[in-house]
């Protein structure tokens, strides 16, 4: 009898306040879903933590030395992965980034090629764009990752010494002009930690992981990896 109770109880705060697909808007039974089965579906997967030397590694090559390194998904304009980032990053949907780190932690255990990393570190955000957002993006798809991932994150070990422009409309070069200097350590924070997994939501030209790499492999002994959400 208290079963069917809650059943109904549960149906009716169900109509009461609807929980629907960010995509597509379909009725979702589940509360901790986020996407329709068909919509979760078109996530367009890269398969690249599987794969050594795949494109994300390949931007990397005579820049900075990294173990490995992996997007999740493909960034498409007016795609599914193309709003949900958005949705995470100006319009404070944390569940967003929660979901989108669970998905990369679940790609990294089934990888097996991350095993090895020791502590997750988010990519610091502009001091000033994180004050207006009230967050950083790349600190919540973090959380997401060590939800499934299970790695503690260090998220005052990089330092962002000083803002920059934004990127968006630069090229390459002006990009990597734009991020040299950017970032510090603080090593009291660091620990015994050797092996760290970077974290960012979209990796374009890769200067911003490549300045944030080159300031933490100057400590003696440090390995780095990289995981992005995407890769445009």
């Amino acid at each position: 009898m208290k079963e069917i109770i809650r059943k109904y109880f549960y149906s009716f705060l169900h109509i009461l306040f609807p929980h629907n697909c960010a995509n597509c808007s379909a009725d979702l039974l589940q509360e901790d879903s986020l996407l329709c089965s068909r919509c979760f579906a078109l996530l367009p997967e890269t398969g690249f933590f599987d794969v050594a030397e795949n494109p994300v590694e390949k931007r990397f090559y005579g820049r900075v030395k990294i173990t490995s390194a992996a997007a999740g998904f493909y960034f498409n304009k007016h795609s599914i992965m193309q709003l949900l980032i958005a949705q995470l990053k100006y319009h404070g949907d944390i569940k967003s980034g929660l979901f989108l780190g669970r998905q990369l932690g679940i790609q990294l255990i089934n990888s097996g090629r991350f095993d090895e990393v020791e502590a997750i570190v988010p990519v610091p955000l502009n001091t000033i764009k994180e004050k207006k957002r009230g967050y950083n993006q790349s600190f919540i798809i973090a959380q997401g990752i060590a939800q499934e991932f299970n790695r503690p994150i260090l998220n005052d070990v990089l330092i962002r010494s000083k803002n920059t422009e934004t990127q968006t409309k630069k090229n390459r070069i002006s990009r990597f002009n734009n991020m040299q200097g950017v970032f510090e350590i603080n090593e009291n924070n660091l620990k015994s930690f050797r092996h760290l997994l970077l974290i960012d939501d979209v990796i374009t030209t890769g200067a911003t992981l490549e300045s944030c790499s080159a300031a933490l492999l100057l400590v003696p002994g440090m390995k780095i990896s990289i995981a992005t959400v995407a890769f445009a």
